[in-house]
């Protein structure tokens, strides 16, 4: 697909085996009409951001490049969480997966439940750790600061650990 826009999805988590979750999401989001994989970051051990008492989760990001709308994309993107049965019960609680639409191309939309770019990716190590591996010089479309300029500036403490293994090579 050479037309379309570049986004960046982040993908968690931390019930069942979260490594191969996250996987199965990335699996499932390659097969949708108008997305196209172009790069995987590594996964990441995270420690639980809102609600502590829980296990960690299993972090990265992935680009995509899509000729589907924002809404559309929110839709594909629930479905595959529905799929894989994402039950959603508390506000940063335990999940399955969860996959958030990070940034799309350079947009900037707060629609219905819709808000692009993510409104917390920038305060957050477990997304900017791995957009950033992938991404460092991509420009947050409301500040104008680069992905590893915002990584730079982080304040947020929590431990993020690279994952050994090979989980996005049928990707990239």
């Amino acid at each position: 697909m050479e037309n379309g826009i570049v986004c960046f999805l982040g993908i968690g988590s931390n019930m069942g085996n979260p490594a191969s979750n996250c996987k199965d999401a990335v699996i499932r989001m390659s097969g949708i009409e108008g997305v196209s994989v172009l790069g995987v970051s590594s996964l990441y051990r995270t420690q639980p951001v809102g609600f502590e008492d829980q296990n960690w989760f299993a972090n990265g990001v992935i680009e995509i490049r899509t000729s589907l709308k924002p809404r559309a994309l929110m839709d594909v993107i629930q479905r595959v969480e529905e799929e894989m049965g994402r039950i959603r019960v508390q506000k940063w609680g335990p999940r399955i997966i969860d996959i958030d639409i990070i940034m799309y191309g350079q947009a900037i939309i707060e629609e219905g439940g819709l808000v692009i770019p993510h409104p917390e990716f920038h305060k957050r190590r477990f997304v900017l750790v791995p957009l950033n591996e992938i991404a460092p010089c991509a420009i947050h479309p409301l500040f104008g600061i680069s992905v590893k300029g915002l990584l730079d500036r982080l304040q947020d403490e929590n431990k993020v650990e690279r994952l050994n293994g090979d989980w996005c090579r049928p990707f990239v």
